[in-house]
């Protein structure tokens, strides 16, 4: 089976980080094709979907140009392990029902447009232009998760108890989004990346902003469950990966 090794460098590894965030959770709501709870929302979710991917291309070109090495996004996509994904844990967990999705678009979406936002003014401009793109897109992702929790979470009896459930299932993994690897810390003090600590507020101020509308208990902080950014993840990656990736590891180099 083709396999690639990329040199982990901070700067590749934390371009490489964001960009599986993107395809991994693209790939989750893709998952949604042609099962989402009306037609509007299939679609609305598969334009999430593709908003993603644009910027897991985005990124993995970045890094293939920081790595030299002439690798593709897709050899990025398609020839790496589970092991050297660097996504968030969150983003990885199988897709659930709709509340569970709708939560996690909201709690990531909401983490990711201040990101993005701060990502604008970094000394690195290749991904200061790629924040410029995404923060637009996200701002939507944000807005449209965060409506669809509101409706959840103030509807029926069972809406309420299915965001719930979905908000205290997926709490344990909101860690994740601010903490900082080794590696990134020099690449935030050159202002090539936004420090996540920095964004706490404003993500802690839109999350209570939104549970209160839609009449949600935050859950309590407790132990957060992490190790997707050093490549240690759960059972679902490996399954993903197998599905996302066969074509490509069944007939390397294929072309249309």
């Amino acid at each position: 089976m083709t396999t690639i090794a990329v040199a982990e460098t901070p700067l590749v590894n934390a371009i490489l980080a964001r960009a599986d965030d993107a395809l991994v959770h693209a790939h989750r709501l893709s998952e949604w094709c042609g099962h989402a709870p009306m037609l509007e929302e299939d679609l609305a979710l598969g334009n999430v979907a593709l908003d993603l991917l644009g910027q897991a291309r985005a990124l993995y070109q970045h890094a293939a140009a920081v790595d030299g090495a002439g690798r593709s996004e897709d050899d990025l996509a398609y020839l790496r392990d589970a092991p050297q994904f660097r996504n968030l844990l969150m983003l990885e967990q199988p897709k659930g029902d709709f509340a569970f999705t709708i939560a996690r678009l909201f709690l990531h979406s909401a983490f990711l447009l201040p990101w993005w936002q701060a990502a604008m003014r970094s000394t690195d401009a290749t991904l200061a232009a790629i924040a410029a793109k995404a923060e637009k897109e996200v701002a939507y992702h944000l807005r449209h998760a965060g409506e669809w929790l509101i409706r959840l979470g103030d509807g029926t009896e069972e809406s309420h108890r299915r965001a719930a459930d979905a908000l205290d299932r997926l709490w344990r993994f909101t860690g994740e989004m601010f903490a900082v690897p080794d590696g990134e810390r020099d690449l935030i003090a050159q202002g090539i990346l936004p420090d996540p600590a920095a964004l706490r507020a404003e993500w802690d101020s839109t999350v209570a902003r939104v549970l209160a509308e839609a009449t949600l208990d935050r859950p309590a902080d407790g132990w957060m469950q992490m190790g997707g950014r050093r490549g240690v993840h759960t059972e679902h990656l490996g399954h993903m990966l197998a599905v996302m990736q066969h074509l490509q590891r069944a007939y390397p180099g294929a072309t249309w």
